[in-house]
């Protein structure tokens, strides 16, 4: 286990480096249409801030090129965190290293804020570039990683700052590293995973590992109709990773050698065109006419599914079984969200997509743990080394 912002010994007036990922989505005006992953960083914040800790945050949002995208900048979720910490000082700094950032941490009194910049702004942010990371580690005594969702990039922020200065987890961190941890490792029985998405080639990892220990495996969303076509079904207009469809048949192998219960999902309901208008049809996965295409799970799949959900112990859902976003195909997210919240098992959604849908929907608050790690979650269902966490301090440092 690593060591966490509670095995800090005093940190009253200590300036505290947090790396948060506020990496959240944003309409056209710049609206930011879901807030959990602020929300879900604010325990790390008040902690550190109720300790009279000088705190500097710092995240990324998007994909920028240079300073110029500024579009991409964090001023939106500055806002957002001032209604959160009402009464507590928070500024954006315009840069994330140099001169004035030092001397606007240097200012900062007990429980108070500065935002750095979007790191991303940096080329050498991606690139973990060493003096980057050591310029961003002279801003702080401390450093607390509790952006669990970019813990799988080696990134100056991520992994190379934890070289120059004590490095622990955050709360956020600590919980997402348990309960996925325990999920994995030692399940309560029986475990199911539940996975949809487009490609197979995406899930590879995250299908050969989970298969050495589920129970249950179910597959539904974009997934379900490369599994059709390579046991030569018709598929329309359905979507196809075309180059898996070899690798289905292996998976198949493999889910009997190790005597898993693998399901695929048996109909669909499809749409003659991809928009929430489309008239829809059912159709049997494996028998889709042309000029359809398959766009959420049918209710023979849904019954199929809920037998399995209902006696399960751990359920991992990552990947849509539909496209949800659209009312006339969120019926198969709905109906196996309800079944997965009602199991009594222990609930984990997993990946970005699956985690916007059960919040849309109504159900996170149901579910055991909602993960705010997209890329990261599948790669701990991978049996991957995350570096954002590998390069934490251990637990046996009972103080630092």
């Amino acid at each position: 286990m690593k060591a966490t912002l509670r095995n800090l010994k005093e940190i009253n007036g200590k300036r505290i480096f947090i790396r948060v990922d506020h990496n959240v989505p944003q309409d056209k005006e710049g609206n930011i249409t879901d807030e959990t992953r602020i929300v879900e960083s604010l325990d790390t914040i008040k902690y550190c801030i109720d300790k009279g800790a000088r705190v500097i945050l710092c995240s990324h949002l998007g994909r920028p090129k240079t300073k110029a995208d500024t579009q991409y900048t964090m001023a939106p979720i500055v806002e957002r965190l001032k209604q959160h910490l009402a009464g507590v000082s928070i500024t954006l700094s315009n840069d994330c290293i140099g001169e004035e950032v030092t001397t606007q941490v240097n200012a900062l009194k007990s429980g108070e804020i500065l935002y750095l910049e979007n790191i991303r702004f940096y080329p050498e942010e991606t690139k973990n570039d060493e003096k980057f990371a050591e310029e961003l580690s002279k801003l702080c005594d401390y450093y607390i990683n509790d952006a669990f969702g970019a813990a799988h990039r080696a990134h100056a922020s991520t992994e190379g700052i934890a070289h120059f200065v004590p490095a622990v987890a955050g709360f956020l961190m600590e919980r997402e590293i348990k309960i996925l941890g325990e999920a994995i490792n030692a399940p309560k029985r029986p475990f199911t995973l539940i996975t949809g998405g487009k490609k197979i080639s995406d899930k590879i990892g995250v299908l050969e590992n989970v298969m050495k220990f589920a129970d249950n495996i179910l597959i539904g969303g974009g997934l379900a109709y490369t599994f059709a076509k390579a046991a030569g079904g018709s598929v329309g207009n359905s979507i196809v990773d075309n180059e898996s469809i070899d690798y289905c048949k292996t998976l198949l192998d493999n889910a009997k050698k190790n005597k898993v219960n693998f399901i695929v999902g048996t109909d669909c309901v499809a749409g003659d065109n991809f928009a929430p208008d489309a008239n829809t049809r059912i159709f049997d996965t494996n028998d889709i006419r042309d000029g359809w295409e398959g766009l959420d799970i049918g209710p023979k799949t849904i019954e199929e599914f809920k037998k399995v959900i209902k006696t399960s112990g751990t359920i991992i859902w990552c990947g849509p079984l539909g496209v949800a976003e659209f009312p006339a195909f969120a019926n198969g997210s709905r109906e196996i969200g309800q079944a997965v919240v009602d199991s009594g098992a222990i609930t984990i959604a997993g990946g970005g997509d699956t985690a916007f849908t059960m919040v849309t929907l109504g159900f996170a608050p149901k579910f055991t743990h909602i993960s705010t790690g997209g890329g990261a979650s599948l790669e701990l269902l991978e049996g991957k080394v995350l570096p954002g966490i590998e390069i934490l301090l251990d637990a046996k440092f009972t103080e630092i």
